[in-house]
């Protein structure tokens, strides 16, 4: 039974990593004593240490222990007897690049489906789509697949970001990306605003926190979804 946080980013204006999350994490993550970070996403291009230490002081606040998965000898053994799973943002590309590297697609979705908690965000939550064709992050390495975990049967477009009334900015919005995708692809895509989340529990996918979601489908107007609402497909 799959009992996932899919945050559009970790990070929301004026406040501190993963702070607007932090009641919500204390449900999500109770009883858990040590977390398993993945930050293959590197942020910036900081190092897996750096990374690391940002969410250990984050988490030390729950007093819930960090080990970063490139402390183990045996990245898939660290999944398979983790208590729960962060993975975070950054490039979607090179996290994709890491997990094929390593091996741990089949094992990091076989955790989530037996029902370790995980949070994604940002490329953490991207990886739970069907594929990660909708991510915003340059491609600067080439993984062996673009498909992922797909926990959800749908595409996560994070940080989404609505057209400006009055702009000058001649370059494409993200509804206009989506769209472009949608020529070629089916996958429905949600563009998940910052400040709000999906909770998932088993095959239920509920939006949470304080914004509505634009829900893109094939040959479909776009909707919107308000935060409380079931996603159905």
């Amino acid at each position: 039974m799959k009992k996932m946080i899919i945050a559009s980013t970790s990070t929301v204006h004026g406040s501190a990593y993963l702070a607007y999350l932090m009641p919500k994490l204390k449900t999500h993550f109770k009883d858990v004593k040590e977390l398993l970070f993945i930050p293959y996403a590197r942020p910036s291009g900081i190092s897996y240490d750096e990374y690391t230490i940002i969410v250990k002081d984050a988490f030390s606040k729950m007093d819930i222990s960090v080990r970063g998965i490139h402390e183990f000898k045996d990245p898939n053994k660290a999944i398979k007897e983790s208590e729960a799973i962060f993975t975070g943002g950054g490039n979607t590309f090179e996290l994709v690049n890491q997990i094929y590297k390593n091996d741990l697609l089949i094992t990091l979705k076989a955790a989530i489906d037996f029902g370790i908690p995980y949070l994604g965000t940002s490329a953490g939550s991207n990886i739970c789509g069907v594929n990660m064709r909708n991510t915003n992050d340059m491609p600067i390495v080439y993984p062996p697949s673009f498909e992922t975990l797909e926990c959800i049967p749908f595409n996560i477009n994070a940080h989404y970001l609505d057209p400006i009334q009055g702009s000058t900015h001649m370059g494409e919005t993200r509804e206009t990306r989506i769209k472009e995708f949608h020529i070629f692809n089916q996958t429905p895509v949600l563009g998940l605003r910052e400040g709000s989340w999906l909770e998932v529990s088993d095959n239920t996918v509920i939006l949470k926190g304080t914004h509505s979601a634009r829900l893109f489908l094939q040959n479909k107007k776009p909707s919107e979804l308000e935060s409380g609402v079931e996603i159905k497909l």
